[in-house]
């Protein structure tokens, strides 16, 4: 007999026993949480990280609506304090995760998360908690992107790679703040050090892009590091390291949807040819967290009209 052919009390017995299991289990994952980090910002509750992600993918949906008709805001000042400002975040985070890493002896093969109270591992978890907040603060790159109607760098892939980096590195701190996940925040922390330095220089403006011939090789470096995640993660599995085989499988899945996305984002951008509007292929357009080359249009300044396309003071 189906499920709908038993008796009113078998059903209510089966949920019961679903919904009993599942709370047991929620307890039991709470129940092995790293005891160091709970009591950190946005930790104790994955609600904040959740509202703040969704408020992100709110502004994503309405920003662009509400700056459908006012014109772009100029943001120079504030894209380079921003950008050298995660040009700094990155690379403390990236010095604190090599050092720690190095006095506490860690491997890069193999390395157990070690929930102990030592400086050393304390020091790493820190970091990596920065990590995660710096993935937060990352979603300031989308914000700036459409306040200045930049709507076409909003692809996709910006917001898929934003969104899940923030989100899933929130379960990353909770229960595995060290041993392994050290690797990658490391790794991608310094070539964000890289990222940030080219996106804050195109914000000194045109003058600039002659000496910024290298943005291909950014996302060449990306990709890159998308092939060693997947070759460290899967040399874990190999030599049966203790860590979290899911995690591990997970985070093969989550390197090879980058891969693709960032594959077709290299062709796009570089081997497919560009025409501008007058039917000339474009060159050294800037496509960063800057500004564009391009960009000759009415701007505001602090809410307000300047005249000639160019605000006070620049």
């Amino acid at each position: 007999m189906g499920l709908l052919d038993s008796e009113p009390g078998g059903v209510l017995n089966a949920v019961s026993t679903a919904l009993n299991d599942t709370v047991e289990f929620y307890r039991w994952t709470w129940s092995i949480a790293d005891k160091r980090v709970e009591n950190w910002p946005l930790m104790q509750s994955p609600w904040p990280t959740l509202s703040i992600s969704t408020l992100y993918l709110l502004f994503v949906w309405l920003g662009p609506k509400w700056m459908k008709d006012r014109e772009p805001f100029q943001m120079r000042l504030v894209l380079i304090i921003y950008n050298f400002g995660m040009v700094l975040l990155n690379l403390f985070i990236f010095r604190e995760l090599f050092m720690g890493s190095y006095n506490a002896g860690y491997s890069y093969i193999c390395q157990t998360v070690d929930y102990s109270n030592n400086v050393n591992e304390v020091r790493i978890a820190a970091a990596l908690w920065w990590y995660f907040v710096s993935k937060g603060v990352e979603y300031l790159d989308t914000v700036f992107f459409i306040l200045r109607k930049k709507n076409n760098q909003v692809s996709f892939l910006h917001v898929y790679h934003h969104c899940t980096m923030f989100t899933l590195w929130w379960i990353g701190i909770k229960w595995v703040a060290g041993g392994q996940a050290f690797f990658g925040a490391q790794m991608n922390s310094f070539i964000h050090v890289i990222m940030y330095s080219y996106y804050g220089l195109t914000a000194f403006g045109p003058w600039i892009q002659k000496y910024l011939w290298w943005k291909r090789y950014l996302t060449m470096l990306q990709l890159v590091q998308f092939h060693v995640t997947i070759g460290h993660t899967a040399l874990s599995l190999y030599t049966d390291c203790p860590f979290p085989k899911w995690m591990h499988w997970a985070l093969i899945a989550y390197a090879i949807s980058f891969i693709f996305l960032f594959l077709n984002f290299y062709t796009r951008t570089y081997n497919e040819p560009k025409q501008s509007k007058t039917g000339k292929a474009a060159t050294n357009g800037i496509s960063a967290n800057g500004v564009n080359k391009s960009e000759k249009q009415l701007v505001l300044e602090n809410g307000k009209p300047q005249k000639n396309g160019k605000p006070k003071g620049e």
